[in-house]
């Protein structure tokens, strides 16, 4: 089989197609798929730009969504021609968080699905929503399944709640369709206007060009009248407390990525004051993912793929999503 793999240490100029063997036939309790579409994210973005090292000859990529040829014995969930998508974390099955580390996530502590075929244990994938193509299944299994946990399990989002959204990338864009799904009023930053534009074709109530708006969190706060019930967070220290002056009293921040750095200073006093909660988290479990698909299955969202490109040029997305170019996901294709 083809797949692509990262030479160490890491860099979007050592990532190669080569000939691996086929995984063979699956054993009890195993799948083999037959792999069409990943989706990028910043923590691929993380491994293939060799900011988090890993293995030498690893095949990157969290998100993998494909056919599925063959059964082990005792799968009871998964039949031929199914089409699934894979899990971020395929240990953590439900129930609580239990890890805190990417040993076990596939791209980056153990091979990921930058390749035609893989045989992984059935509880490593879920069904694919319902009408989805591959590409759009595949920007479920990080960037979707984040948002939503944020949202729904995490956050208990309800019709009429408002939400603000940080940005115009996989996990923000998927933050806006599902509340926008879920009845909810959403307001979105970005430095692009014309994301902005087309964030409000999207659904989105108000708008903020943070570049224009030095002080957008208050802002944010005037907008929904005593703040907002629900962040994305997915700056980090340069975006937070400007997220804790706009959200409401009793609100919720959940806090999803580190794109201005991994450390900084933490308003704690206004954040003690607006009796905020604020949720760490990364991705979610295989009975958040099954949930989400369920949701999915029932409505007529459809995530934004901006780019689709080849397998091949895996490295090329990835310099498109390094120039922060993309709007949504960015997802190859074979």
């Amino acid at each position: 089989m083809k797949a692509m793999i990262l030479d160490a240490p890491g860099g979007l100029d050592r990532l190669r197609m080569v000939e691996r063997p086929d995984p063979g036939a699956p054993g009890p309790g195993m799948i083999r798929v037959r792999l069409h579409a990943t989706s990028l994210n910043y923590h691929d973005y993380g491994v293939v730009a060799g900011k988090m090292p890993t293995e030498d000859g690893r095949i990157p990529m969290a998100d993998g969504a494909g056919v599925v040829e063959a059964v082990g014995e005792g799968v009871a969930d998964f039949a031929s021609g199914d089409a699934v998508v894979s899990c971020f974390f395929p240990d953590w099955q439900e129930g609580p968080p239990r890890v805190g580390d990417f040993s076990r996530v596939p791209g980056d502590g153990i091979d990921g699905y930058a390749c035609e075929l893989v045989v992984a244990p059935a509880t490593a994938f879920t069904r694919a929503p319902r009408g989805y193509d591959h590409a759009e299944a595949a920007t479920i299994t990080t960037a979707g399944l984040t948002a939503w946990r944020s949202l729904v399990v995490d956050g208990g989002l309800k019709a009429g709640d408002t939400v603000l959204v940080l940005g115009t990338g996989g996990v923000s864009i998927w933050a806006l369709q599902i509340a926008r799904m879920m009845g909810a009023r959403v307001v979105v930053t970005s430095s692009s206007d014309k994301k902005l534009a087309r964030a409000r074709e999207l659904g989105a109530a108000h708008v903020i060009n943070y570049r224009t708006h030095e002080n957008w969190g208050q802002h944010v706060h005037d907008w929904a009248g005593e703040g907002v019930d629900h962040v994305i967070e997915v700056g980090g220290p340069a975006t937070l407390t400007q997220s804790i002056d706009a959200v409401r009293i009793g609100g919720h921040i959940g806090l999803i990525g580190v794109l201005t750095g991994i450390a900084g200073d933490v308003p704690t006093a206004t954040l003690m004051r607006k009796q905020a909660r604020l949720q760490g988290l990364i991705v979610g479990s295989r009975r958040m993912q099954l949930e989400f698909v369920r949701a999915l299955d029932d409505a007529a969202l459809r995530p934004v793929v901006d780019r689709r490109f080849d397998l091949a040029d895996l490295s090329e997305a990835f310099r498109l999503q390094e120039r922060g170019g993309h709007f949504g996901k960015i997802a190859a294709t074979w």
